[in-house]
C-alpha cells in the first residue's frame, strides 16, 4: 500500500516508518528540512517537503496515495503542558491540517485515512474499565481540538471513505523526550506526572504504536483505543520506571498543584483511566509486544543503557 504519512520523523513516526516498510508498504513521509529528508531516505521512505498548513500543497502532495496516516504532533515540554498557548501548533495539526488532508483524500479518492488521537479525554472512572462506548469529557478545553479532529475523520468514514481514529494511551519508549524529562525530575525524587497513587494510567510503548498503525490499514472504519493490555496504577507506573533506571522511590506531583495551574485541563493529567484495547484487538488481531509498563519500562531501561555503552565505546 502507498502510504502518505505526516509526523514521519517524530517520536511516533520513526518506529512506524520502520514497521510499515518491514510489512511491505511504501511510505512517503513529510519532512521539514533536508536533514529530516535524509533521515527518511535512510529508513527506506520517500521524503516529501510540504507545509501541512498549505491546503493546495497538501492536495498536490498526497496524489497517488492509497492511505493517509496523520500522526503529526507538536506536544510541548511537560513543564508547559498545562498552559493552553503552548499547544497552538499541536491544535492546528489536530484541526486545520486534518481538514486539508481530508480534502485531499476526497479529491484524490483515497480510500483510507488513519489519525492519531489520545485517551485522555475519557472521564475519571476509578478502577472501572473504559471502552469506546464511554462518553468523553467535552469540557476539557485543551482537548477540544483533539475531539474536533476525531469528528472530522468520523464524517469522512461516513461519507464513503474508511476513517480510523486511534486513541493512544500515554506514550513511552527509549527515544521519547518524556524519558529525559522524567530522569531530570527524578533528581528531585519526583516523577513529572500528578497523582493520586491509586489512579489508573493507560500507556503504550512507541514500538506498539508502530505495529498498531500497520494493523489499522486493515481495520474497519471507526474509533479504537490503543493501549497495552494491563493498565497499572500511577504508583505502579512510577515504581516500574524507577526500577528500570535503578532509582529510589519517587513521588508523584501533587494533584492539587496541577489542577490549580492547568484548570479544566488538569483533569486529563489527574484522572483515573483504565482503558481497554479489546475492540482494536478483536477487529485487527493486533497485540502489544509489551503487556504493561512493567515489561515495557524494563526494556526501555535496558535499551538506554545499551545506547550509553555504545556511545562510550571509542
Amino acid at each position: 500500500m502507498q502510504c502518505f504519512m505526516t509526523g514521519a520523523t517524530g517520536a511516533l513516526g520513526v518506529p512506524t516508518v520502520a514497521a510499515l516498510t518491514a510489512a511491505g508498504h511504501d511510505v512517503r513521509g513529510v519532512a521539514r528540512n533536508e536533514g529530516k529528508a535524509e533521515q527518511l531516505r535512510v529508513a527506506g521512505a520517500e521524503p516529501v517537503m510540504v507545509d501541512v498548513f498549505d491546503h493546495d500543497a497538501v492536495v498536490e502532495a498526497v496524489a497517488g496515495s492509497d492511505a493517509i496516516l496523520h500522526l503529526a504532533t507538536n506536544v510541548p515540554p511537560l513543564a508547559k503542558a498545562g498552559f493552553t498557548p503552548s499547544w497552538k501548533t499541536h491544535n492546528r495539526l489536530r484541526t486545520e491540517a486534518t481538514r486539508h488532508l481530508l480534502d485531499a483524500a476526497r479529491i484524490h479518492d483515497i480510500g483510507r485515512f488513519v489519525k492519531e488521537s489520545v485517551t485522555f479525554a475519557y472521564p475519571s472512572s476509578g478502577a472501572e474499565w473504559i471502552d469506546e462506548s464511554v462518553p468523553v469529557d467535552e469540557s476539557i478545553k485543551l482537548l477540544q481540538p483533539t475531539l474536533e479532529g476525531e469528528r472530522l475523520v468520523d464524517a469522512y468514514d461516513g461519507a464513503g471513505g474508511v476513517g480510523v481514529v486511534l486513541r493512544f494511551g500515554l506514550f513511552y519508549g527509549p527515544n521519547a523526550r518524556a524519558v529525559d524529562e522524567a530522569l531530570h525530575t527524578a533528581r528531585l525524587h519526583r516523577f513529572p506526572w500528578p497523582g493520586p497513587d491509586d489512579a489508573y494510567i493507560s500507556s503504550i510503548h512507541l514500538d506498539d504504536v508502530a505495529t498498531s498503525v500497520v494493523a489499522a490499514l486493515d481495520a474497519p472504519g471507526g474509533l479504537y483505543n490503543v493501549v497495552d493490555d494491563d493498565p497499572v496504577t500511577k504508583r505502579e507506573y512510577v515504581d516500574a520506571f524507577a526500577a528500570a533506571f535503578d532509582l529510589p522511590r519517587l513521588k508523584l506531583l501533587p494533584t492539587r498543584t496541577m489542577r490549580t495551574v492547568a484548570g479544566s485541563s488538569g483533569r486529563m493529567f489527574t484522572a483515573s483511566q483504565r482503558v481497554s484495547n479489546r475492540k482494536f484487538r478483536a477487529a485487527t488481531g493486533w497485540a502489544p509486544a509489551y503487556r504493561s509498563v512493567r515489561e515495557g519500562w524494563a526494556a526501555v531501561g535496558a535499551e538506554r543503557e545499551a545506547q550509553k555503552r555504545q556511545e562510550a565505546t571509542p
